[in-house]
Parts: structure tokens; sequence; C-alpha cells
């Protein structure tokens, strides 16, 4: 399954709207999807916020403001209302790949943060700016980043908000590969297709030890390993409990 931001003319800027319709899909996945590719239609995988938010409407504020002038509650609300359109490219049960190229900004640098694997294009410039604006990143990035970089790393890029070039993230783990433009998608598309030649049990069995790697001491990993392997090893066998 193939989800694709497709603002072109406005380099795929995210809006409410969006965050929405994002959500939705998560909520309405097919059961047997086991691969979503996330891709930007046009020159960009994303630009980040639309900069309509920070404008004034005809009522006088933006969405920004209107955010801010609500109860802590409320707004912490609204927030968690947009990180719905983040936090499902990470459930269990699928493999995420963000394929991106151009600008990857902000909410679109999160965006691409959010799933399991990130193929680039060799155009492609990362940078999170909100530190600028004096905002934070707010919509699952910052563990998703300290995750592959390390804190120190991350802490540099989210507080200078320098733009990260595609030779760059590759070295510093941000993303599984780079190629150029033109071989983008036939990059992802091998990716996928190594991803459902391997049974979906098992790809689901190594996603969840390795997401939960760090999390678990060296004791519980083991435990977790030889729990795993068991459960392979009858289902391989056709051998239930």
């Amino acid at each position: 399954m193939t989800v694709t931001l497709n603002r072109p003319e406005r380099l795929n800027a995210q809006t409410p709207a969006m965050w929405a319709a994002l959500a939705d899909i998560g909520a309405q996945l097919p059961g047997d999807v086991r691969v979503v590719v996330l891709r930007g239609a046009g020159a960009a995988f994303s630009s980040g916020v639309d900069v309509g938010l920070f404008a004034a409407s005809p009522a006088g504020e933006s969405e920004l403001s209107a955010i801010a002038s609500l109860p802590e509650w409320a707004a912490a609300e609204r927030i968690c209302e947009f990180q719905r359109a983040f936090t499902w490219w990470s459930r269990p049960d699928v493999i995420t790949v963000a394929a991106v190229h151009g600008h990857v900004i902000g909410a679109g640098f999160q965006l691409a943060l959010a799933c399991d694997l990130r193929i680039a294009a060799d155009d492609a410039r990362f940078s999170l700016p909100e530190a600028s604006l004096g905002l934070v990143p707010d919509l699952g990035g910052t563990r998703a980043l300290v995750r592959a970089v390390g804190y120190a790393r991350a802490l540099e890029i989210c507080l200078t908000g320098r733009a990260v070039g595609a030779p760059e993230a590759l070295a510093l783990g941000l993303v599984n590969l780079v190629v150029g433009l033109d071989d983008l998608d036939p990059a992802v598309d091998d990716c996928v297709a190594a991803i459902l030649a391997t049974p979906r049990t098992t790809a689901t069995e190594i996603k969840a030890l390795l997401s939960g790697a760090l999390g678990r001491t060296e004791q519980q990993q083991l435990a977790a390993e030889r729990e795993a392997q068991v459960r392979r090893l009858k289902e391989g066998h056709g051998i239930g409990d």
C-alpha cells in the first residue's frame, strides 16, 4: 500500500486536515496490508507545517494562537489529535517505508522518522527548524531522532535547525539508503519486495524484538529472543500449544 502526500503546489506542506486524513488511513488500514510506503508528490517529500497555520484568520487569530489560547489540557489534547497522524506508522503489524526527496523539513522530517525505514534520493535535505520559531518538535520525532543518531547529535540538529544532506543523513543513520532521484522508486520497490518475501509473522517478530531492544535488559532481550524463536519453530512445524 502506498500513501502519497499530495499537495505538490505547496511542497506537501502539512495541515490539520492532512493530519486527520493520515490518522484515518491508519485507523482504517486493512488487516492484510503488510507494507506501507509513504511518498510525497512533486518536487519535495514535505516542506513541513503549512505557513497558513501561522497566519491570522478572518476572526483575527492563527491556528497556533487559537491553540495557545486554550486551557493547557485542551491545548495538549489538540496536539494529541495531530500526533495520531504520526504514531501509527510504528504499529507492530506492518513495516513502513518513507521514500523521501527534496525538502524533508519539520513535520515532514518527523513523518519520515515515524516510519520504520527511510530511503532517500540524493537531493533530500532534512531539518527541524522548530527551535527558531520558539517551538519544539512535537509530532513524535524527538524519540525517533535520538534512537537514530544519539542524544548529542539529535540535540545539535534540533537546536541549530541546520540542514542535513542525504550523504550525511546516511552516515548518521537517519536513512537506510541513498540513491539517485531516478532510482528512488526502483530502490523502494526492491525493499518492499524483500520485506514481502519474508513470512509476515517472522517480520513482525523481528520488528518487535528490535523495536523493544533498548528498553530491555540483556537477560530480558535474550528471553524475548527465545520466546520468539520457539513460536517460529512451532509455527514452522505446524505444532500448536
